[in-house]
């Protein structure tokens, strides 16, 4: 029988904070991670950050008599080979009560502790940033960017895209939370930017989010107004273009078909963007919103319960459906954009964004052609084009 390759405290909707720190500190690549707890904890974090980890694997006799000369057979093994080795407790060993936080006393190893049951994705990402403590440098030249997350299937592209727009203003890249180096956060720049506020890493002073194109201008607004030698027409000029595709291409769609009926799923950040997106640009119904993290209100409900999500869906009977293939499956019908972990059955090779201007084209871009892909498929050739 093939092993169980997540824990009970895993929701397969949203991780739990054990797998947040590691997608945190998995996302510095001279960290070596260590899940110290059983198979099935290293199996599903694993599985979404893309990048070795290691694990202590502890069976039921460790778990009798003590961990910890398993944990330290582990490090061992890392030693000399990192420039820090990070080691992520997990529900048993943290029930257990071992006092592993003499592992960390020389500074070499990080010891976080952030069992599944301590809450969700965010809580573990912001306790593993916690323990790195990031050091702010006045003098540091630049801007950090943050709300990396190794688990966003549109990590890479984001780093990627806010790292364009900043060299288009002339800013220099200070660190990235999380897709750096260690050494990196020992220095870190005075102002920061987010790719997603979900993941806001609180270093340096807050000037702004990058998803939507009304955040982009504003941010870089404020960015002007903060650092010497910043240059946001480029940017300002970007989004305008950006802006001018957008509606263009959506007052063409919106000539032949009618606006969507949509249901979001998601992280709060993420949802809210591409409903204001769609309603903006689409004149869209957003039937339902469901977010895996953050608080209910504004047309928002919090919940990571897949029946409840299930329930809105199939009663908003959506045209569209943005989220997880578990949100695709409840709804086969309706045309789908993936937003949200986990995506199965596609092969990713690229790196897409949701955040900055290329985010907010690509996302507008995959809803079109999604919506009238559908169309076509329902419609026969009543929409065949026009001469």
């Amino acid at each position: 029988m093939q092993e169980e390759q997540h824990t009970p405290c895993e929701n397969p909707l949203w991780p739990c904070a054990m797998t947040g720190a590691v997608a945190c500190l998995s996302g510095f690549e001279d960290i070596a991670v260590v899940v110290h707890g059983s198979s099935g904890c290293y199996f599903y974090p694993a599985s979404l950050v893309g990048v070795p980890i290691h694990g202590t694997f502890l069976v039921e006799n460790e778990v009798i008599f003590g961990t910890e000369s398993r944990l330290a057979e582990v490090i061992r093994e890392l030693v000399g080979r990192y420039a820090r080795i990070a080691v992520v407790n997990t529900c048993v060993p943290a029930i257990m009560g071992e006092d592993i936080g003499d592992l960390a006393g020389d500074g070499q190893i990080l010891v976080v502790d952030s069992p599944g049951f301590l809450g969700d994705l965010e809580a573990g990402y912001r306790r593993a940033l916690d323990t790195i403590a990031p050091e702010v440098d006045p003098d540091a030249p630049g801007v950090n960017i943050d709300g990396i997350c190794r688990t966003d299937p549109f990590c890479r592209g984001n780093a990627l895209e806010a790292r364009r727009l900043l060299s288009l203003a002339g800013v220099p890249v200070a660190t990235t939370f999380c897709l750096d180096r260690y050494a990196a956060t020992r220095r870190a720049a005075p102002f920061t930017i987010g790719a997603n506020p979900d993941l806001a890493s609180g270093v340096g002073t807050w000037r702004g989010s990058l998803l939507g194109l009304d955040a982009v201008r504003e941010t870089f607004k404020r960015l002007l107004a903060s650092i010497d030698g910043v240059d946001p027409r480029p940017v300002m000029d970007e989004v305008a273009w950006a802006d001018a595709r957008i509606r263009k291409a959506c007052e063409k769609y919106l000539r032949r078909f009618d606006p969507p009926r949509v249901a979001i799923a998601g992280g709060e950040a993420y949802a809210s963007f591409a409903a204001d997106l769609l309603d903006r640009y689409l004149g869209a119904e957003i039937a339902c919103v469901a977010a895996r993290n953050g608080s209910s209100g504004n047309g928002v409900t919090h919940t990571t319960d897949f029946s409840v999500i299930r329930e809105m869906i199939l009663d908003a009977e959506p045209d569209l459906i943005l989220g997880s293939s578990y949100e695709a499956a409840i709804a086969p019908g309706a045309a789908f954009v993936g937003l949200t972990l986990p995506l199965r059955d596609r092969v990713a090779l690229s790196s897409p964004a949701v955040a900055g201007v290329e985010g907010a084209l690509r996302l507008m871009e995959e809803v079109l052609n999604a919506c009238i892909n559908r169309n076509r498929a329902g419609r026969g050739d009543l929409f065949a084009p026009s001469r």
